[in-house]
């Protein structure tokens, strides 16, 4: 039973890991369950309360970072309800195309929603832009909580192996 829990919650972190780069996957509450599979397998000596905590906060600011940083990118070039729609919803299509869709869907999306409320080829590609620059950041946020996820777990783990504390 020890070993399917800890197999389990590697693979949980390893596809969790790729869910910071493909949005299609959760993959902050992946390595989250990944980390909790991995405490229940040591009985929660490794890896306690604290350390779970910690983690799912951690998870928790990089979900919610991943999710304002495309709406900010979008409203600071000033985009419309349409933009933020056409961003959601290209975001949704995007998934079907493999990364270039996942990158380009809300950027187009974004766009063509802009464009539909104001008719302005300009605003349009500047909110398109604002957008994959926020998309960019978030993914940049996601990633970083997810190393942090991963170092916080093996920092622990070593320090149980080497100094038993």
């Amino acid at each position: 039973m020890t070993a399917l829990l800890i197999t389990l919650g590697l693979i949980a972190l390893l596809v969790g890991l790729l869910g910071t780069i493909y949005p299609a996957i959760p993959g902050l509450g992946l390595m989250f369950a990944g980390a909790w599979l991995l405490a229940w397998a040591g009985d929660y000596q490794i890896f306690g309360t604290a350390t779970l905590v910690s983690l799912g906060i951690v998870a928790a600011v990089g979900m919610a970072t991943d999710y304002v940083a495309g709406l900010l990118g979008a409203k600071f070039t000033g985009a419309s309800k349409q933009a933020l729609w056409g961003a959601f919803i290209g975001g949704i299509v995007g998934v079907f195309f493999s990364l270039p869709g996942l990158l380009l869907g809300p950027m187009v999306g974004a766009g063509a929603g802009e464009f539909l409320a104001r008719k302005d080829i300009w605003s349009a590609g500047k909110v398109g832009i604002g957008t994959f620059i926020g998309f960019i950041i978030g993914v940049v946020a996601k990633l970083g909580c997810a190393l942090a996820i991963l170092f916080t777990l093996l920092g622990v783990w070593l320090g149980h192996v080497f100094w038993g504390a």
